[in-house]
């Protein structure tokens, strides 16, 4: 399994409390912010959840 990098391109200013927790655990913060996470189901399903906030590459 690779890894994710994983950016956060548009706010939570808006969205659901739910959504906001799940992009926190993501560990993203800020606005254009990055994080390397493992390629799992897990990461793939939060990231699935708040795509439309987030901009993934495969490494």
């Amino acid at each position: 399994m690779g890894n994710l990098k994983i950016t956060l391109v548009k706010s939570t200013i808006g969205e659901s409390p739910y959504q906001k927790k799940v992009v926190k655990a993501l560990g993203l913060t800020k606005l254009n912010k990055s994080v390397e996470l493992p390629d799992t189901p897990q990461t793939r399903g939060a990231v699935n959840k708040v795509s439309h906030l987030l901009k993934v590459e495969e490494l």
